[in-house]
């Protein structure tokens, strides 16, 4: 069995999650690339000219727990063991009114973005703990929504902000098992999610702006980073942001 790494990246279809599962493979793990649309990420990994000994489309729900067992059931099954899970997953909810947002909306944000990374982590640990060697590293997408909102953003903000929560408490329970756990908050990249700021975002004064932006490449290299640590060094927050976008400060 191949001694190279294995991880499993979740959102993997698009945006962040498609630069980094990428960026992972390049960089010589073997990858199970997890999303909800299967034939997207089977044409993402065409496209790049990846077979099964490098990346595993696994069409995924992280919302369904059932779901989620049989992804990290597939990837063990596949590859032997799990080094690295990159928790990236996320969706918003229409930006309206506060009082106005449903509680359907919320509680879609809510599964996929908290409870799926929650359910990630803990087949994570089922196996981090089991392996041998022992241990592993998580990776979680809190965005900078875990330090500073936006308007009319309460369902996703609320996700990253306990998004932190969970990488504290998930680094605290790891120590025992060589589990490591860091958190990347990540501001303006580009991809098709962020593709509306270029015609403007609304401030938290009223005004409409449009925002510096960074190549999503440089996120992904930044999380391939974290990734290759040795596990007894850990990042444990990083922001990566574009430089001159309005958060630091008042903006």
């Amino acid at each position: 069995m191949s001694s190279s790494p294995v991880a499993i990246v979740t959102g993997a279809g698009t945006g962040i999650g498609r630069a980094v599962m990428l960026a992972l493979v390049s960089a010589g793990y073997r990858v199970g690339a997890a999303g909800r649309n299967g034939e997207r990420l089977q044409q993402v990994l065409a496209d790049a000219g990846l077979g099964p000994d490098q990346a595993l489309a696994i069409a995924t729900d992280i919302t369904d727990p059932d779901s989620v067992k049989a992804l990290f059931a597939e990837v063990k099954e596949r590859y032997g063991r799990l080094d690295l899970l990159f928790n990236n997953a996320g969706i918003g909810a229409p930006p309206v009114p506060l009082e106005e947002l449903s509680v359907k909306h919320w509680r879609a944000v809510v599964d996929t973005n908290l409870t799926g990374a929650f359910l990630c982590t803990q087949e994570a640990f089922r196996i981090m703990k089991t392996q041998h060697p022992q241990g592993g590293r998580i990776i979680n997408n809190g965005s900078i929504s875990a330090t500073s909102p936006r308007p009319r953003s309460a369902p996703y903000t609320a996700t990253k902000h306990a998004m932190t929560g969970l990488t504290k408490s998930t680094s605290l329970d790891g120590r025992a098992y060589n589990i490591a756990c860091g958190q990347i908050d990540i501001g303006n990249a580009a991809t098709e999610m962020t593709e509306p700021m270029r015609r403007g975002i609304p401030q938290a004064n009223g005004d409409i702006l449009v925002e510096p932006m960074m190549d999503v490449a440089h996120v992904a290299d930044a999380v391939v980073h974290m990734a290759q640590l040795p596990l007894d060094a850990n990042v444990q927050v990083m922001t990566i942001m574009a430089t001159k976008m309005p958060f630091v400060g008042r903006g």
